[in-house]
Protein backbone atom coordinates (compact mmCIF):
# COMPACT_ATOMS: atom_id res chain seq x y z
CA UNK A 1 0.00 0.00 0.00
CA UNK A 2 1.12 3.35 -0.77
CA UNK A 3 0.55 6.58 1.91
CA UNK A 4 1.05 9.67 0.70
CA UNK A 5 2.74 12.32 3.60
CA UNK A 6 0.62 15.84 3.81
CA UNK A 7 2.65 17.38 6.40
CA UNK A 8 5.42 16.51 7.87
CA UNK A 9 4.85 15.06 11.30
CA UNK A 10 7.33 12.80 13.85
CA UNK A 11 9.67 10.55 11.85
CA UNK A 12 8.80 7.55 13.41
CA UNK A 13 6.03 7.76 11.61
CA UNK A 14 7.05 6.86 8.31
CA UNK A 15 9.91 5.01 9.88
CA UNK A 16 7.49 2.46 11.74
CA UNK A 17 4.98 2.62 8.61
CA UNK A 18 8.36 1.43 6.18
CA UNK A 19 8.84 -1.45 8.54
CA UNK A 20 5.62 -2.38 7.97
CA UNK A 21 5.17 -2.94 4.70
CA UNK A 22 4.38 0.53 3.23
CA UNK A 23 5.56 2.40 0.77
CA UNK A 24 6.22 6.61 1.86
CA UNK A 25 5.84 9.05 -0.39
CA UNK A 26 5.76 12.83 1.07
CA UNK A 27 4.55 16.17 -0.38
CA UNK A 28 4.79 19.23 1.63
CA UNK A 29 4.93 22.21 -0.54
CA UNK A 30 2.53 21.40 -3.47
CA UNK A 31 -0.67 23.09 -4.03
CA UNK A 32 -3.81 21.07 -3.26
CA UNK A 33 -4.68 20.76 -7.25
CA UNK A 34 -1.53 19.82 -7.85
CA UNK A 35 -1.83 16.82 -5.45
CA UNK A 36 -5.33 16.09 -6.60
CA UNK A 37 -3.50 15.39 -9.81
CA UNK A 38 -1.85 12.17 -8.35
CA UNK A 39 -3.72 11.36 -5.05
CA UNK A 40 -5.71 8.31 -7.43
CA UNK A 41 -2.41 6.40 -7.09
CA UNK A 42 -2.63 6.27 -3.52
CA UNK A 43 -4.13 4.00 -0.48
CA UNK A 44 -3.57 6.05 2.22
CA UNK A 45 -2.69 9.74 3.09
CA UNK A 46 -1.72 11.22 6.30
CA UNK A 47 -2.18 14.81 7.02
CA UNK A 48 -2.81 17.57 9.71
CA UNK A 49 -4.62 20.65 8.95
CA UNK A 50 -2.57 21.75 5.63
CA UNK A 51 -5.56 21.95 3.49
CA UNK A 52 -9.46 20.87 3.49
CA UNK A 53 -10.63 17.11 2.41
CA UNK A 54 -13.71 18.34 0.76
CA UNK A 55 -15.85 15.97 -1.18
CA UNK A 56 -14.09 17.12 -4.73
CA UNK A 57 -10.87 15.77 -3.69
CA UNK A 58 -12.07 12.38 -1.94
CA UNK A 59 -13.92 12.13 -5.47
CA UNK A 60 -10.53 12.03 -7.30
CA UNK A 61 -8.64 9.64 -4.60
CA UNK A 62 -10.22 6.42 -6.91
CA UNK A 63 -7.80 4.06 -4.73
CA UNK A 64 -7.94 5.76 -1.36
CA UNK A 65 -8.61 3.29 1.54
CA UNK A 66 -7.79 5.45 4.90
CA UNK A 67 -7.15 8.86 5.40
CA UNK A 68 -4.95 9.18 8.84
CA UNK A 69 -5.02 12.80 10.84
CA UNK A 70 -2.40 13.75 13.22
CA UNK A 71 -4.26 15.27 15.59
CA UNK A 72 -7.71 14.87 17.27
CA UNK A 73 -10.72 16.41 15.17
CA UNK A 74 -11.51 15.48 11.77
CA UNK A 75 -13.23 18.92 10.45
CA UNK A 76 -11.13 19.35 7.57
CA UNK A 77 -12.18 16.06 6.15
CA UNK A 78 -15.59 15.55 4.46
CA UNK A 79 -16.65 12.29 6.64
CA UNK A 80 -19.71 11.86 5.61
CA UNK A 81 -18.33 11.40 1.86
CA UNK A 82 -15.72 9.67 3.38
CA UNK A 83 -17.60 7.01 4.77
CA UNK A 84 -19.66 6.53 2.00
CA UNK A 85 -16.66 5.78 -0.10
CA UNK A 86 -15.84 3.46 2.45
CA UNK A 87 -12.62 5.21 3.61
CA UNK A 88 -11.20 4.36 7.11
CA UNK A 89 -10.66 7.46 8.99
CA UNK A 90 -8.00 7.81 11.62
CA UNK A 91 -7.33 10.29 14.18
CA UNK A 92 -5.10 11.01 17.20
CA UNK A 93 -7.11 12.87 20.77
CA UNK A 94 -4.87 10.35 22.54
CA UNK A 95 -1.75 11.81 21.55
CA UNK A 96 -2.18 15.05 22.70
CA UNK A 97 -5.15 14.96 25.52
CA UNK A 98 -2.26 15.22 28.22
CA UNK A 99 -0.63 18.43 26.86
CA UNK A 100 -3.80 20.35 26.41
CA UNK A 101 -4.65 18.83 30.29
CA UNK A 102 -1.16 20.76 31.46
CA UNK A 103 -1.99 23.54 28.90
CA UNK A 104 -5.30 24.35 30.25
CA UNK A 105 -4.43 24.00 33.84
CA UNK A 106 -1.18 26.10 32.82
CA UNK A 107 -3.22 28.70 31.64
CA UNK A 108 -6.03 29.27 34.36
CA UNK A 109 -3.53 29.21 37.58
CA UNK A 110 -0.90 32.39 35.03
CA UNK A 111 -4.53 34.06 35.10
CA UNK A 112 -5.94 33.47 38.37
CA UNK A 113 -2.22 34.53 39.81
CA UNK A 114 -1.88 37.34 37.24
CA UNK A 115 1.79 35.64 35.99
CA UNK A 116 1.77 37.23 32.71
CA UNK A 117 1.23 40.86 33.81
CA UNK A 118 3.39 40.51 36.84
CA UNK A 119 6.36 38.94 34.58
CA UNK A 120 5.81 42.27 32.34
CA UNK A 121 5.78 44.90 34.91
CA UNK A 122 8.78 43.80 37.00
CA UNK A 123 10.70 43.65 33.21
CA UNK A 124 10.30 46.89 33.30
CA UNK A 125 11.11 48.25 36.21
CA UNK A 126 7.80 48.33 37.81
CA UNK A 127 7.74 46.31 41.99
CA UNK A 128 3.61 46.21 41.92
CA UNK A 129 2.72 43.43 45.04
CA UNK A 130 -1.01 44.62 45.85
CA UNK A 131 -1.48 45.00 42.29
CA UNK A 132 -0.96 41.67 41.74
CA UNK A 133 -2.55 40.21 44.36
CA UNK A 134 -3.52 36.65 43.09
CA UNK A 135 -6.32 34.43 43.98
CA UNK A 136 -6.91 30.33 44.75
CA UNK A 137 -8.14 27.68 42.78
CA UNK A 138 -8.80 25.52 45.80
CA UNK A 139 -12.81 26.09 46.69
CA UNK A 140 -14.00 26.91 43.18
CA UNK A 141 -16.29 25.02 40.67
CA UNK A 142 -14.31 24.08 37.65
CA UNK A 143 -16.92 23.22 34.49
CA UNK A 144 -15.62 21.57 31.59
CA UNK A 145 -17.80 21.39 28.50
CA UNK A 146 -17.16 17.85 26.46
CA UNK A 147 -15.65 15.42 28.21
CA UNK A 148 -14.24 13.14 25.75
CA UNK A 149 -10.50 12.64 25.81
CA UNK A 150 -9.31 16.06 26.36
CA UNK A 151 -11.95 17.59 28.91
CA UNK A 152 -10.98 13.60 30.82
CA UNK A 153 -7.61 14.98 31.09
CA UNK A 154 -7.94 18.06 32.38
CA UNK A 155 -10.20 16.83 34.92
CA UNK A 156 -7.26 14.42 35.68
CA UNK A 157 -4.97 17.42 35.80
CA UNK A 158 -7.22 18.93 38.81
CA UNK A 159 -7.08 16.06 41.26
CA UNK A 160 -4.14 17.56 43.42
CA UNK A 161 -6.49 20.55 43.86
CA UNK A 162 -9.77 21.09 46.66
CA UNK A 163 -12.43 21.85 43.65
CA UNK A 164 -15.18 20.31 42.70
CA UNK A 165 -15.73 19.16 39.25
CA UNK A 166 -18.55 19.18 37.03
CA UNK A 167 -18.99 18.68 33.12
CA UNK A 168 -21.88 18.90 30.68
CA UNK A 169 -21.61 16.49 27.81
CA UNK A 170 -24.13 15.97 24.53
CA UNK A 171 -23.48 12.23 25.71
CA UNK A 172 -25.03 10.90 28.84
CA UNK A 173 -23.05 8.69 31.19
CA UNK A 174 -19.84 10.32 30.67
CA UNK A 175 -19.02 11.24 34.22
CA UNK A 176 -15.91 9.35 35.68
CA UNK A 177 -14.84 9.80 39.54
CA UNK A 178 -12.82 12.73 38.65
CA UNK A 179 -15.79 14.74 37.13
CA UNK A 180 -19.52 14.70 37.82
CA UNK A 181 -21.88 14.96 34.91
CA UNK A 182 -24.52 17.57 35.23
CA UNK A 183 -27.44 19.06 33.03
CA UNK A 184 -26.63 22.53 31.48
CA UNK A 185 -28.79 24.24 33.90
CA UNK A 186 -26.70 23.00 36.55
CA UNK A 187 -23.58 23.79 34.78
CA UNK A 188 -24.54 27.44 34.72
CA UNK A 189 -25.66 27.80 37.74
CA UNK A 190 -22.52 26.67 39.68
CA UNK A 191 -19.65 26.93 37.68
CA UNK A 192 -17.00 29.59 38.27
CA UNK A 193 -14.70 28.70 35.65
CA UNK A 194 -15.12 26.79 31.83
CA UNK A 195 -12.93 24.86 29.51
CA UNK A 196 -13.92 24.28 26.58
CA UNK A 197 -13.01 20.78 25.25
CA UNK A 198 -15.10 20.23 22.08
CA UNK A 199 -14.51 19.23 18.35
CA UNK A 200 -15.95 21.56 15.68
CA UNK A 201 -19.73 20.63 15.01
CA UNK A 202 -22.80 22.46 13.52
CA UNK A 203 -23.65 22.61 17.75
CA UNK A 204 -20.48 24.40 18.89
CA UNK A 205 -19.84 26.55 16.14
CA UNK A 206 -20.43 30.19 18.11
CA UNK A 207 -21.31 28.37 21.05
CA UNK A 208 -20.01 31.23 23.55
CA UNK A 209 -21.92 34.08 22.65
CA UNK A 210 -24.07 36.38 24.91
CA UNK A 211 -26.81 34.46 25.66
CA UNK A 212 -24.67 31.85 26.63
CA UNK A 213 -22.64 33.67 28.91
CA UNK A 214 -25.81 35.79 30.43
CA UNK A 215 -27.31 32.27 31.61
CA UNK A 216 -24.37 32.07 34.03
CA UNK A 217 -25.00 32.50 37.69
CA UNK A 218 -21.69 33.51 38.85
CA UNK A 219 -19.26 35.83 36.82
CA UNK A 220 -16.51 33.15 35.67
CA UNK A 221 -13.43 32.80 33.91
CA UNK A 222 -13.05 31.22 30.77
CA UNK A 223 -10.74 28.90 29.02
CA UNK A 224 -11.01 27.85 25.57
CA UNK A 225 -8.02 24.79 24.18
CA UNK A 226 -10.56 23.63 21.81
CA UNK A 227 -11.83 24.93 18.47
CA UNK A 228 -12.26 29.02 18.20
CA UNK A 229 -15.21 29.09 16.09
CA UNK A 230 -17.05 27.64 19.31
CA UNK A 231 -16.40 31.70 20.72
CA UNK A 232 -17.74 34.52 19.57
CA UNK A 233 -14.91 37.25 20.03
CA UNK A 234 -17.02 40.34 20.00
CA UNK A 235 -19.07 38.35 22.60
CA UNK A 236 -16.44 37.77 24.72
CA UNK A 237 -14.72 41.35 24.68
CA UNK A 238 -18.36 42.47 25.62
CA UNK A 239 -18.15 40.26 28.93
CA UNK A 240 -14.97 41.09 29.82
CA UNK A 241 -15.39 44.64 29.39
CA UNK A 242 -18.84 44.62 31.45
CA UNK A 243 -17.27 41.84 33.99
CA UNK A 244 -19.63 38.87 33.42
CA UNK A 245 -16.38 37.41 32.73
CA UNK A 246 -13.12 37.88 34.72
CA UNK A 247 -10.86 36.95 32.59
CA UNK A 248 -10.02 34.30 29.69
CA UNK A 249 -6.95 31.98 28.11
CA UNK A 250 -7.00 31.12 24.67
CA UNK A 251 -5.13 29.31 22.96
CA UNK A 252 -7.54 29.22 19.43
CA UNK A 253 -8.89 32.10 18.23
CA UNK A 254 -12.08 32.73 15.85
CA UNK A 255 -9.94 34.38 13.13
CA UNK A 256 -7.98 31.30 12.84
CA UNK A 257 -7.47 29.75 9.04
CA UNK A 258 -8.13 26.35 8.80
CA UNK A 259 -4.44 25.34 8.28
CA UNK A 260 -4.06 26.22 11.46
CA UNK A 261 -0.99 27.73 11.08
CA UNK A 262 -1.96 31.46 10.84
CA UNK A 263 -4.07 33.92 12.51
CA UNK A 264 -5.45 36.03 9.66
CA UNK A 265 -6.25 35.35 6.12
CA UNK A 266 -6.59 38.70 5.19
CA UNK A 267 -4.03 40.41 7.04
CA UNK A 268 -6.30 42.95 9.22
CA UNK A 269 -6.77 42.48 13.27
CA UNK A 270 -10.71 42.64 14.25
CA UNK A 271 -11.55 45.16 16.72
CA UNK A 272 -11.93 42.56 18.92
CA UNK A 273 -9.04 41.09 18.33
CA UNK A 274 -7.27 44.26 19.35
CA UNK A 275 -9.33 44.66 22.81
CA UNK A 276 -7.68 41.21 23.70
CA UNK A 277 -4.44 41.80 23.25
CA UNK A 278 -4.54 44.69 25.50
CA UNK A 279 -6.18 43.24 28.27
CA UNK A 280 -4.53 42.44 31.22
CA UNK A 281 -6.80 39.73 32.11
CA UNK A 282 -6.86 37.86 29.04
CA UNK A 283 -3.63 35.15 28.05
CA UNK A 284 -3.16 34.03 24.48
CA UNK A 285 -1.42 31.68 22.65
CA UNK A 286 -0.75 29.92 19.08
CA UNK A 287 -3.05 26.96 18.93
CA UNK A 288 0.07 25.37 21.18
CA UNK A 289 -2.08 23.39 23.89
CA UNK A 290 -1.34 19.93 22.14
CA UNK A 291 1.87 20.95 20.66
CA UNK A 292 4.46 19.40 22.98
CA UNK A 293 7.86 17.62 22.18
CA UNK A 294 6.36 14.33 23.97
CA UNK A 295 2.76 14.84 22.32
CA UNK A 296 4.47 14.97 18.42
CA UNK A 297 5.44 11.71 19.31
CA UNK A 298 2.61 10.62 20.85
CA UNK A 299 0.60 11.51 18.23
CA UNK A 300 2.54 10.29 15.49
CA UNK A 301 2.58 6.86 17.20
CA UNK A 302 -1.01 6.35 18.03
CA UNK A 303 -1.53 6.60 14.20
CA UNK A 304 0.96 3.91 13.37
CA UNK A 305 -0.57 1.74 15.92
CA UNK A 306 -4.23 2.54 14.27
CA UNK A 307 -3.07 1.72 10.95
CA UNK A 308 -1.25 -1.43 12.12
CA UNK A 309 -4.75 -2.54 13.82
CA UNK A 310 -7.10 -1.57 10.67
CA UNK A 311 -4.32 -2.51 7.89
CA UNK A 312 -1.70 -5.10 8.80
Amino acid sequence: MKILHLDSNHSLLIDQLSNLGFDNDINYKAPKSEIEKQIQYYDGIIIRSRFTIDKDFLAKATNLKFIGRVGAGLENIDCNYAKQKGITLISAPEGNRNAVGEHSLGMLLSLFNKLNKADNEVRNGKWLREENRGIELDGKTVGIIGYGNMGKAFAKKLRGFDVQTICYDIKQNVGDENCKQVSLDTFQESADIVSLHTPQTPETIGMVNTEFINKFHKKIWLLNTARGTSVITKDLVQALQNGRILGAGLDVLEYEKKSFENLFGEGTIPKAFAYLIKAENVLLSPHIAGWTVESKQRLAQTIVDKIKYHFC
